[in-house]
């Protein structure tokens, strides 16, 4: 088993005309992270799913910011994606699914995975801004698409209600780090099996 942990670690370097990403995961981390986007508000929900998850990640992006954030947000989603996805290897042993409802004030919001190595996001979340201070609030949305993705896994994000823009964004982030911290975890009882009658997940 401690083979196993050591080995579920994931880095990833991506450059473009647009960005430069660098992300580094561990998945049987304490939640550490040393995080810069140069997107404030993205560091602090990158923060929150890095903690809440238990996956330790070091991200560094430098993206084309005098255009928008767009850029920087999909392309360090796209580079977490692909180190989660290197991590997990060929995900044997993992326990495979989760969901949780998550509650943060006023705000309650589930999210359920499958680290299934087919990529899919429903995603039902809906804000009555188009921005949390500076930030786009689409690009919540576009964040979780890149992760779900380049990760390979299907992720349905649901806002069942809430208020605050803030709040419904920053559930969306920690119910989906709850629900990956679940879901990445090795199970015992499967002794080492992919978890599939297939054989494989990727």
């Amino acid at each position: 088993m401690a083979e196993t942990a050591a080995s579920r670690t994931g880095t990833v370097s991506r450059k473009t005309n647009e960005t430069s990403v660098s992300v580094s995961v561990s998945l049987d981390g304490t939640g550490k992270s040393k995080i810069s986007t140069g997107v404030g508000f993205f560091d602090h929900m990158l923060d929150q799913l890095s903690r809440h998850s238990l996956i330790d990640m070091e991200i560094e992006t430098k993206g084309d910011l005098h255009i928008d954030d767009h850029h920087t947000v999909e392309d360090t989603g796209i580079a977490i994606g692909q180190a989660i996805a290197k991590a997990l290897g060929d995900r044997r042993g993992i326990t495979r699914y989760a969901s949780i409802d998550l509650a943060m004030d006023e705000t309650m919001t589930k999210a359920a995975v499958d680290l299934s190595g087919r990529p899919f996001l429903v995603w039902n979340v809906a804000f009555s801004a188009p921005k949390i201070g500076a930030f786009d609030t689409e690009l919540v949305r576009e964040f979780f698409q890149a992760l779900a993705q380049n990760a390979g896994i299907t992720l349905h994000i649901l806002n069942h209600y809430g208020a605050n823009n803030h709040h419904i964004a920053e559930t969306c982030f920690k119910a989906v780090a709850r629900a990956l911290r679940a879901a990445t975890e090795i199970d015992p009882r499967q002794a080492g099996r992919v978890p599939s009658t297939k054989g494989t997940l990727v």
